[in-house]
């Protein structure tokens, strides 16, 4: 069982930058692929950034791709989301995800374990 709590977001304004953290427990995150995915009022969890259990080049959604980093630090469990260039359209709940399979899939439904998110509003 893995634990993951998310930490990070708030109130930016347009062109501003974020960076989201989020620490694992009760498994170390080496073994794990891990992933971003986002859920704005009234749509549906999409993809943001993610890397298989290698730690190898991370894939990003391409409204994102240029502008957002996905990076980990095994040795503290935790994997980060530095957000610049920040849009009103990128405003959401942010929700980190571990796979066990070690994929890194896009698919949401091929993670196991989620947090409970954190907000991020642009402002315009």
């Amino acid at each position: 069982q893995v634990q993951l709590v998310e930490s990070g977001g708030g109130l930016v304004q347009t062109g501003g930058s974020l960076r989201l953290s989020c620490v694992a427990s009760g498994r170390t995150l080496a073994w794990y692929a891990m992933g971003w995915f986002r859920q704005a009022p009234g749509k549906e969890r999409e993809f943001v950034a993610a890397d298989s259990w290698s730690g190898s080049v991370a894939t990003y959604a391409d409204s994102v791709k240029g502008r957002f980093t996905f990076s980990r630090d095994n040795a503290k469990n935790t994997v980060y989301l530095q957000m610049n260039s920040l849009k009103p359209e990128d405003t959401a709940v942010y929700y980190c995800a571990a796979d066990r399979k070690g994929s890194g899939s896009t698919d949401r439904s091929t993670y196991d374990y989620w947090g409970q998110g954190t907000q991020v509003t642009v402002s315009s």
